[in-house]
């Protein structure tokens, strides 16, 4: 087999001016060509746009994940909305095409996929959704979770891996090589609880060591190693730390900074993208409808002391009362602010000529999340408030009047920021 390099080149010479998308998938996702300044610079803009998507959920009888917290499905879901697909399965085709069908339909050209290392249930669904979403022309990439203490030791070996796997075994049918503005293009890989602390304090003033500290020097190595490996492949790899130290992430090797934090409000967006610009970082901020975390039923002896619960983003005005749907509609209203200004923060920032972003032609947003129904900030259409069954009700959960509400919002921002202020197509609607 040819060297990386020259094998993807020979894709992209033979699929120049060729359409990836075929009969009844072209029909249903084709995207009409954009007119915006952005669309110019990045005529594969949809691929700029990453959910991050979490291969995790099992259905009947064993429900993995929608059990998460001490819940008992298929009534009693881990989230507070409940699915319009109810507790599906990820391992089920139907619903894969279905969530390819969605993201297409909203502009976004990609995913990354929660992973939580080789051999875990995720990666074991990794092939199937690669499978599905090629057919929709939809790419992949990768979030590395923290699957264990010692993974910062084996982040090199983990990217050779996806690589090899997901990449080289597949021709690259279905992973995502980003393309900067100049034409020159990489994978991307985020990787999560990277630059930590190698202690913390808890509520009670004890201090204790951090499990899984990675030292700086041990990132630096890893990623130079990926480096190195992979420079007579790629115009270049980026890999990205979830953190906003701007000294240390440079030290540990990594490019930029991906943003998962929905706490972090848009309005400091500018402040982190300076940040990050200054010391020679790139940056992605996210666009997020804000956090609404399901809480542990039974919470450990030992954390009890120090357990609070999760606030919600963005904070309330006045506390929500769930039960009433004036107060569900207003706690909507406020995601779909989040939504617009969180969009409009990330773009903004990485058309700053004055920032990295700009200068080195690289644009890349991360929606957080397509499917983390735990924290409650999936963009995957819920059910609609009326078509809650009675069973459900019970339950409390707090979908609004319109559950694709925020995939709709964000399908109208993608269209006007790749120049197109036409309406979507009838079966594009969601």
């Amino acid at each position: 087999m040819p060297s990386r390099r020259r094998f993807l080149g020979q894709i992209a010479a033979a699929t120049a001016g060729a359409s990836l998308l075929h009969g009844r998938v072209a029909a249903a996702v084709h995207m009409r060509p954009g007119g915006s300044e952005l669309s110019a610079r990045f005529p594969d803009l949809a691929r700029h746009f990453v959910f991050e998507y979490y291969p995790w959920y099992g259905g009947a009888p064993a429900y993995e994940h929608w059990d998460y917290l001490d819940r008992r499905p298929p009534l009693d879901m881990s989230t507070h909305y409940m699915p319009r697909l109810g507790p599906y399965d990820v391992r089920s085709r139907a619903v894969l095409e279905q969530h390819a069908q969605w993201i297409r339909a909203a502009g976004v050209g990609a995913v990354a996929l929660s992973w939580w290392g080789q051999g875990s249930w995720q990666d074991q669904r990794v092939h199937q959704v690669m499978d599905v979403f090629k057919d929709y022309d939809l790419k992949v990439t990768f979030g590395l979770e923290p699957y264990a203490n010692d993974r910062g030791v084996r982040f090199a070996d983990d990217v050779f891996y996806l690589l090899r796997e997901y990449g080289e075994r597949r021709r690259f049918d279905a992973f995502l090589v980003l393309r900067n503005e100049d034409g020159r293009s990489g994978p991307v890989f985020k990787g999560f609880r990277t630059i930590l602390p190698d202690q913390e304090t808890d509520c009670r003033g004890r201090v204790r060591a951090v499990d899984d500290f990675t030292p700086d020097s041990v990132w630096w190595a890893q990623n130079d190693r990926i480096r190195q490996t992979l420079r007579g492949d790629f115009d270049h790899v980026t890999l990205l730390a979830d953190s906003l130290h701007f000294g240390r992430t440079p030290a540990a090797g990594f490019d930029g900074i991906g943003i998962y934090d929905n706490f972090l409000g848009p309005e400091l967006y500018p402040g982190i993208a300076r940040g990050a610009s200054d010391a020679g970082l790139l940056f992605a901020l996210n666009v997020n409808p804000g956090y609404d975390q399901v809480e542990p039923r039974i919470v450990a002896p030992d954390k009890q002391e120090c357990y609070r619960p999760r606030d919600l983003a963005p904070a309330p005005a006045a506390p929500y009362e769930w039960s009433r749907a004036a107060d569900r509609e207003r706690a909507a209203a406020a995601s779909a602010d989040r939504i617009r200004a969180s969009f409009a923060a990330t773009v903004e920032a990485q058309g700053d000529p004055a920032l990295s972003n700009r200068r080195r032609g690289f644009f890349l947003v991360y929606v957080n999340s397509w499917n983390e129904w735990h924290e409650g900030h999936q963009f995957e259409p819920m059910k609609d408030a009326a078509d809650l069954t009675s069973e459900e009700r019970q339950h409390g959960y707090r979908n609004p009047a319109r559950g694709a509400e925020r995939l709709a919002i964000l399908a109208s921002l993608i269209r006007e920021a790749r120049g197109d202020a036409s309406d979507p197509d009838p079966d594009q609607r969601m």
